[in-house]
């Protein structure tokens, strides 16, 4: 098929594009512009890439007719965050492409009720950008059960791999914690420590969308995409630690006595993640797709950490 892209250069685009070129498939990726793929290879050659800005042409009423314009066979969403840019996806592309599909979030939950969450599990998010985006799912299931649209929602975890900064074992993105359980330093965490974090391969990702491309089965259905099992606070902070032949040096406190001792900025960002804990089933995805995550969340982590040693991102020692 021809296949759009649209965000191809970010996480999940670094590992999907490839996939898409390696299938056969005739590719193009829609993006700003503004960087290269995370990795790259010599798939990335015989892919088209055009630079766009997004915001810039949604404001001028232009990027949706842009869009048909590329006459693709599917299109891959991997930056659609406003039930009003879904809106005008999908009235530009009825009766003329073959499959959507919208990259979504576990976030569209809110606050985790029943562990691990299936699918099908009532949508109760907090925040704008889990409310957006359970509101662009809604409409696309009510578009696909009512006008036949072929769209596919595949909703991440906390998204991860070699290139960038995983969420750390504080809820956050301070590097300062790795290098902390890596040289036995105190690590302060909040409550008990048993909120959960539910971690993803950026390729664990791609996968479940090239596995959801060419199937009727995904037509007007959602899938996560998380590793096998989420894992807690203190239970990560433990195992990052061991990789250094360390023992974790954790100390619990209340919220409000963490959130003190952080920034503003980590405070914000711990609270997005602990006040959620999701816990997401892949149980569908193996079910519907065939689909089975190739990397636990340790191993997601561990790779990414590794990067991170290496290119001076993280100061620490090797790992063991």
């Amino acid at each position: 098929m021809n296949v759009l892209v649209i965000g191809g250069t970010g996480h999940i685009g670094t590992y999907l594009v490839p996939m898409l070129v390696e299938a056969g498939h005739a590719v193009t990726v829609l993006s700003r512009g503004a960087r290269e793929p995370y990795r790259t290879g010599p798939a990335w050659q015989e892919v088209r890439r055009l630079v766009c800005d997004r915001v810039a042409e949604e404001k001028a009423g232009t990027f949706a007719d842009r869009i048909r314009g590329l006459k693709s066979d599917a299109v891959v969403d991997l930056i659609c965050f406003k039930l009003q840019s879904a809106r005008a996806l999908v009235a530009a592309l009825r009766d003329e492409v073959k499959h959507l599909l919208h990259c979504g979030t576990i976030w569209i939950y809110g606050p985790t009720e029943l562990s691990p969450t299936p699918e099908d599990f009532p949508r109760r998010p907090i925040g704008e950008y889990g409310v957006q985006k359970a509101a662009i799912e809604a409409y696309l299931h009510e578009q696909a059960q009512t006008r036949g649209f072929p769209a596919t929602c595949v909703h991440p975890g906390h998204i991860s791999g070699p290139g960038w900064m995983p969420i750390n074992p504080a809820g956050n993105l301070n590097p300062s914690v790795f290098e902390k359980l890596a040289t036995g330093q105190e690590v302060l965490l909040p409550d008990q420590g048993l909120a959960m974090l539910h971690h993803v391969h950026a390729a664990d990702v791609a996968q479940v969308f090239m596995s959801a491309l060419n199937r009727d089965v995904s037509f007007g259905e959602s899938f996560h995409a998380v590793s096998p099992a989420a894992l807690t606070l203190r239970g990560y902070a433990g195992a990052v630690a061991s990789w250094f032949e360390r023992q974790a040096n954790l100390r619990f406190v209340p919220w409000d006595q963490w959130k003190a001792a952080a920034t503003a900025r980590d405070a914000e960002i711990t609270w997005d993640h602990i006040s959620r804990s999701p816990c997401a089933s892949m149980e569908k995805a193996r079910r519907l797709l065939g689909f089975s995550p190739r990397f636990t969340s340790l191993e997601t982590i561990r790779a990414s950490l590794a990067w991170l040693i290496e290119n001076g991102k993280v100061k620490a020692p090797a790992m063991k």
